[in-house]
C-alpha cells in the first residue's frame, strides 16, 4: 500500500475554485499569523513561501509583502531610498551607443562606396577642401626640395670653409706663393660668409613653410575631418528616418519614428555647425597662407639673387628686413676632439 505523504500547515488553507483564499478563512488565518510573529514584524512585511503538498519541507515564513492578504498601512514618515547609479551599467550603455554609432555610419560608408547610398554634398565646400589637400601636397614637395638644398648649401659653405683655412695656411708657409694663396683663401672664406648668409635665408624660408604646412594647414584639415565625420553620422541617421517614414505607422513604430527624428535632427545640428567652422577656417586660412607664402618667397628670391650676384651688401639687407639673426659661425660645428 502507497504510504501517504505528511501534511504540512499549508496544505490546510482552503481555498475558493478559481485559486484565490475564501475570505471566512483568510481573516483567522492573518489573526493567527499575526500573533505568531516576533514583535515588531508586521504582516505588511512578511510572505509565505510553501512547498508542495507531498514535499516533507515545512513552511518558510520570509521579509516582504505578502502577495494574498491585505497590508495594513503604519502612519509615519516614509523614506524614499536615492536612486544608485551603477558605474558598470553607464560604461556599457556608452559601449552600446558608441557601437551602433559605429554600425550605422560603417553600414553608410560602405553603401556609398557600393554606389546603393546617398550622400550630402555641399560642391562649393567639398571644392575648397580638394584644393586645399591638393596644395598641401604640393606644399610639402617644395619644403622637400628646399630642405635639400639647405643641406647641399650647408656642406657646400662648410667645404669653402676648410678650403680657406688650407690656402691660408699655406700662404704663410710658401712665400714663393704668399700672395696666390692669400687671395684663394680671402676668396673662399667670403665665399663661405656668404654662404652662410643665404643659409639662415632659406632655413627661415623651411621653417615658416614647415610651420604652415604641418600646423596651420592640418589644424584645419582636422576640422574637415570632424566635418566628413559629421556628414556620415547625419547621412546615416538620416537613412534611417526615411526607411521608417517609408515603412507602416502603428503604435509600435511611432515611437521608433519619434526617436529617430530627434537623433536625426541631433546630429543635424551637429554636421551644419561642422560645416560652418570649416568654412570659417578655410577662409582665415587662405588669408593667413597668402601672407607668410609672400613674404617668403620675397625673401627667398631676393636672398638667392643677391648671393649668386656676388651683392653681399644686399643679401645681408635682406637678413634684416625679415629680422633674421644669423647663428655665430662654427657654433655648431665640431670640437677639434670629436673631428679626430
Amino acid at each position: 500500500m502507497a504510504q501517504e505523504s505528511p501534511k504540512n500547515s499549508a496544505a490546510e488553507i482552503p481555498v475558493t475554485s478559481n485559486g484565490q483564499l475564501e475570505d471566512s478563512h483568510e481573516h483567522s488565518f492573518n489573526r493567527d499569523l499575526k500573533r505568531s510573529l516576533p514583535v515588531g514584524l508586521g504582516l505588511s512585511e512578511t510572505k509565505i513561501t510553501s512547498h508542495g503538498f507531498d514535499s516533507t519541507k515545512e513552511g518558510v515564513v520570509e521579509a516582504g509583502p505578502f502577495p494574498g492578504g491585505r497590508a495594513q498601512q503604519k502612519s509615519g514618515p516614509v523614506v524614499l531610498a536615492d536612486e544608485v547609479k551603477n558605474p558598470a551599467m553607464e560604461k556599457l550603455e556608452l559601449v552600446r551607443k558608441w557601437s551602433l554609432n559605429t554600425y550605422k555610419c560603417t553600414r553608410q560608408i560602405i553603401s556609398e562606396k557600393l554606389g546603393r547610398g546617398s550622400r550630402t554634398v555641399d560642391l562649393e565646400l567639398e571644392a575648397q577642401i580638394d584644393i586645399l589637400r591638393d596644395n598641401k601636397k604640393k606644399y610639402e614637395n617644395i619644403l622637400k626640395l628646399a630642405q635639400t638644398l639647405s643641406t647641399q648649401l650647408f656642406q657646400m659653405v662648410h667645404t669653402q670653409r676648410q678650403l680657406g683655412d688650407a690656402f691660408a695656411d699655406l700662404s704663410l708657409k710658401s712665400l714663393e706663393l704668399h700672395e696666390e694663396f692669400g687671395y684663394n683663401a680671402d676668396t673662399q672664406k667670403l665665399l663661405a660668409k656668404n654662404g652662410e648668409t643665404l643659409l639662415g635665408a632659406i632655413n627661415f624660408f623651411i621653417a615658416s613653410v614647415n610651420t604652415l604646412v604641418n600646423k596651420t594647414i592640418e589644424d584645419t584639415l582636422l576640422t574637415v575631418k570632424q566635418y566628413e565625420s559629421a556628414r556620415i553620422e547625419y547621412d546615416a541617421y538620416r537613412t534611417d528616418l526615411e526607411e521608417l517614414n517609408l515603412g507602416p505607422r502603428d503604435a509600435n513604430t511611432l515611437p521608433k519614428i519619434e526617436q529617430s527624428q530627434q537623433l536625426f535632427q541631433m546630429h543635424k545640428e551637429k554636421y551644419d555647425k561642422m560645416r560652418n567652422d570649416v568654412s570659417i577656417k578655410l577662409k582665415f586660412l587662405e588669408e593667413n597662407k597668402v601672407k607668410v607664402l609672400h613674404n617668403q618667397l620675397v625673401l627667398f628670391h631676393n636672398a638667392i639673387a643677391a648671393y649668386f650676384a656676388g651683392n653681399q651688401k644686399q643679401l645681408e639687407q635682406t637678413l634684416k628686413q625679415f629680422h633674421i639673426k644669423l647663428k655665430t659661425p662654427g657654433a655648431d660645428a665640431p670640437s677639434w676632439l670629436e673631428e679626430q
